[in-house]
């Protein structure tokens, strides 16, 4: 095999497989890259048993052929040669040799025969987005992805195709969000979950344009590619929450708040919580503002944000991280805040009623009485 490329798109390439490649593996070859020349461009492919990512790139293929690298090496070596073209030459069986200008290193591979095939993504369904819109949707609802391994199903999202409408939906059980956009064209109805490590990739691979991702849905897998790069991951099976059911759809108060005032707030008060200081934000909602207190063993901070309606002097605690995560992600600057009582659920929806396109639903900490 012998290469070569310019250094950005080579780097570019090898840090997109690289989010596949294992970190630490009782396999060897797979903490590497798979790089396969062909006669005008080379394939880089990272793969740790759960999720593959594969990127082509356009090169001057002296020799075409297959080598496997150590992921983290290769990256290094590329990131620290001088602008402009790479040559990465195989010589003496699986040795590498990389060149740059003066820039000359020598690395040991692994034979391509030893690293595991990815899984093919036999089409049963498939979706088209743009980038921007499936990144965003994305970055607004993975927060609320349980890393608990003990329940599985909740370290996904769910996919939702359904009238023409994507709706992802991610759930730790202490919290709920969920991102809705209408589709082009598309037709059908079914639902998947695709792990949130495979998510997070996903988001990072996306630009912001409106260039198209193609979802398409297998039997044990499902791919997105995203012009010339593919991510494949594993579905999870299993049964997810009902989220139709889990989300009060009556609502005794609803107050309406500017998402950065209420952000700000609470950030405020939150500055006296810790690791080790978990107590949570007591929330009082009056007439036209809410008041909001934090003791802990640091201190007291109070702090009082303007609302639009009366939340009948109702007392309801929330765990600060929860609460913020859910006003940082939500799409829009004036929200509405939905309640009951201090032991039920708050939703916070778009202050638009006929958007539909967010909700976030946050479960209250127990307060202890005060004094």
């Amino acid at each position: 095999m012998n290469f070569s490329c310019e250094k950005s798109e080579l780097l570019y390439a090898i840090n997109t497989a690289s989010r596949a490649a294992a970190a630490k593996s009782p396999m060897p070859v797979l903490e590497g890259i798979l790089i396969e020349a062909g006669t005008e461009s080379v394939r880089f492919t990272g793969y740790d048993l759960k999720k593959g990512i594969h990127t082509d790139t356009a090169a001057d293929v002296k020799e075409p052929g297959s080598v496997v690298l150590g992921a983290r090496i290769f990256e290094n070596i590329v990131r620290s040669l001088p602008s402009g073209d790479v040559t990465v030459k195989i010589t003496n069986g699986n040795n590498a040799l990389i060149t740059c200008e003066k820039s000359e290193f020598s690395i040991i591979g692994t034979d391509f025969n030893d690293y595991p095939e990815l899984p093919s993504v036999n089409s049963q369904a498939g979706v088209s987005l743009p980038q921007n819109i499936l990144s965003s949707m994305i970055r607004q609802t993975l927060f609320a992805v349980s890393d608990n391994e003990a329940r599985p199903i909740y370290t996904g999202e769910l996919f939702e195709i359904k009238d023409g409408m994507l709706t992802l939906v991610a759930v730790d059980g202490y919290r709920l969000a969920l991102r809705r956009e209408k589709l082009e064209d598309e037709q059908g109805e079914y639902s998947f979950i695709v792990p949130g490590k495979a998510l997070s990739d996903l988001e990072k691979l996306c630009s912001d344009t409106d260039e198209p991702v193609r979802i398409t849905l297998g039997e044990k897998h499902i791919s997105f590619t995203i012009g010339r790069t593919v991510l494949i991951s594993r579905r999870l099976e299993g049964e997810f929450l009902n989220y139709h059911k889990a989300v009060p759809s009556m609502f005794e108060i609803n107050v309406l708040a500017d998402r950065g005032q209420f952000q700000r707030a609470i950030e405020r008060v939150s500055l006296i919580i810790d690791d080790k200081v978990k107590n949570p934000v007591r929330c009082t909602f009056g007439e036209d503002s809410v008041k909001m207190v934090c003791s802990t063993s640091l201190g007291k901070a109070e702090d009082v944000c303007h609302l639009d309606g009366d939340g009948g002097g109702l007392e309801i605690g929330f765990n600060n991280r929860y609460l913020l995560d859910a006003l940082k992600a939500a799409p829009s600057d004036e929200l509405k805040i939905c309640l009951n009582n201090g032991s039920a659920p708050c939703v916070i929806h778009p202050a638009d009623e006929t958007d539909e396109s967010f909700l976030y639903m946050i479960l209250p900490v127990r307060l202890k009485a005060e004094g």
